[in-house]
């Protein structure tokens, strides 16, 4: 077991610098290094983590981040290190008070902030120490960043005292395939050398003494043969998430039977500018061609609250969480979604895909008509929509009368029905994908599926666990979609039992009163 250090002290307010202007000087250069090395770590993995890493590394080299910094050492007399905290801590704070998918970015800007200071004051910056052997991670919390390139042969699980189960570190471990508990109260203060981690109930034990490295393993690939289907032959497509060409090329290496998400906002963040209709053809091209023959689900621009994009000049919004993001950033620039849509049909005939195209932040069946209208009209013949709102929950039978299909987002919808952040560790239950809740609000949009007899994807990472695979079938998914890690996991517990034994551990889970009662009594 390894204790990862907690962030570096606070730097102090004094010494004034005896030369400002150098004092200055030396913080571009610091968030440059840090840049540079970010970028260098990116150049050797894919998918999640190169994006997470890439992220990270340009907002290392914000130049607001930097001018806020310099300022605070021209004209208050900090020295280099304290001014950057300054700086990045008014950031933090701005986004914190934003709430919901803006405070997720509070930990990346501390992780920033924290290795420029530690470039500055010239120490080894805080994170995941060098591995001699395989161990646990325990932290406080763990920046994404560190999080992506870890090591799975030598970190047999991560733990950590904050965060949230769709944190990005979370979501980014289980993709490593590491199993992630977070939000343990009191983790850091316990006792102990060794420790026992049940990535599937979260049971966290530690030991006084050190303990034999076991590993306990699920289905292995040869326990499913590639095709999504119950034991008894009732069909349920097992699929990938994807956001950039690497990740496409490992799902099709994996055995995704297709893609049932694929996030286009890589193609927009960092731009200054809307990319032109030829260059976002061909970066769709460029994703889509390993599933050739095969379907694939594009959702459209999703911006706003996390993703905010510079030619879109959205200004700010109170709760941009609660504001103009997704389909409705598209209401009053219909022109963007239409040259999207333009381009994501050309990249279809190019790479010969069976595409969809579904929207996300849909909250009405009017907004569902108005987006298939405008689907139909680019020359794509199925159109679909993210359940993420509750409000769409409620409404699927009538969402379904206007569109092909729908895909449930169940990290977002959570979040919205639980009112509950879900990087907020002390939140942490509510967020989790087994509350009956939750799970009754999905059993509705299965059932309104099965009257129109229309598909009923999840594509939120309850569709990677593989045990509650099984209840989401049995609530009426048709599709389960999940990152490339997760594939043979998840169809190995679908082939297991029959569409039956399903439906009744859906019908038990849905009455448990509490998520661990009911993943105890939803077994088939």
């Amino acid at each position: 077991m390894v204790r990862v250090a907690d962030p570096l002290p606070e730097p102090a307010t004094t010494p004034a610098p005896a030369d400002p202007v150098a004092e200055a000087a030396r913080i571009g250069p610091a968030a440059d290094a840090v840049s540079e090395a970010l970028f260098a770590r990116a150049a050797k993995v894919s998918g999640d983590a190169k994006a997470v890493l890439e992220t990270t590394a340009a907002m290392a080299m914000d130049p607001a981040l930097t001018s806020q910094a310099e300022q605070n050492v021209a004209n208050r007399s900090l020295p280099a290190s304290r001014a950057v905290f300054e700086a990045a801590n008014g950031f933090a704070d701005a986004l914190r008070a934003a709430g919901g998918y803006m405070a997720e970015r509070v930990r990346d800007v501390h992780d920033v902030r924290d290795r420029i200071i530690a470039f500055l004051e010239g120490v080894t910056p805080p994170g995941v120490p060098d591995l001699e052997r395989p161990s646990v991670l325990l932290a406080r919390d763990l920046a994404p960043a560190d999080t992506a390139d870890l090591d799975p042969s030598l970190v047999l699980a991560l733990v950590t005292e904050e965060g949230g189960p769709t944190s990005h570190t979370a979501i980014l471990a289980r993709s490593l395939g590491i199993p992630a508990v977070v939000a343990v109260r009191g983790l850091l203060d316990a006792e102990g050398v060794g420790a026992s981690v049940d990535g599937d109930t979260g049971a966290v034990e530690l030991s006084e003494s050190e303990v034999e490295v076991q590993v306990a393993t699920r289905a292995t690939e040869a326990e499913w043969d590639g095709v999504g289907r119950t034991e008894d032959g009732h069909p349920v497509k097992v699929l990938a998430n994807v956001g950039s060409p690497e990740d496409a090329r490992a799902a099709a290496e994996a055995g995704a039977e297709g893609v049932g998400l694929f996030r286009t906002e890589f193609c927009y963040l960092g731009a200054d500018r809307e990319p032109t209709v030829q260059t976002q053809r061909a970066a769709y091209a460029e994703v889509l061609a390993p599933f050739a023959g095969k379907p694939v689900v594009v959702r459209t621009l999703d911006a706003g609250a996390d993703k905010p994009l510079a030619f879109l000049a959205m200004g700010e919004e109170p709760n941009p969480a609660l504001g103009v993001r997704g389909l409705r950033v598209a209401f009053d620039r219909p022109e963007v979604l239409d040259r999207q849509l333009e381009a994501i049909a050309g990249a279809a005939a190019d790479s010969g895909a069976e595409v969809s195209v579904m929207a996300p932040m849909v909250a009405t069946a009017e907004e569902a008509a108005w987006f298939a209208e405008r689907v139909r009209a680019a020359g794509i013949e199925r159109a679909g929509v993210m359940i993420e709102v509750p409000a769409a929950a409620l409404c699927a039978a009538e969402i379904l009368q206007a569109v092909d299909f729908v895909s449930i987002g169940t990290n977002d919808l959570a979040q919205y029905v639980f009112a509950a952040d879900r990087m907020a560790g002390a939140l942490a239950e509510l967020n989790d994908p087994w509350q009956p809740a939750l799970l009754r609000l999905i059993g509705m949009i299965g059932e309104a599926g099965r009257q129109v007899d229309k598909s009923v994807g999840v594509c939120g990472e309850a569709a990677a666990d593989p045990a509650l695979a099984g209840v989401l079938v049995g609530l009426g998914a048709t599709s389960l979609s999940m990152n490339a890690g997760s594939l043979h996991q998840v169809g190995a517990a679908v082939s297991a039992h029959p569409l039956t034994a399903f439906q009744s551990a859906a019908r038990e889970a849905t009455a448990a009163s509490t998520p661990a009662q009911g993943r105890q009594s939803a077994k088939p």
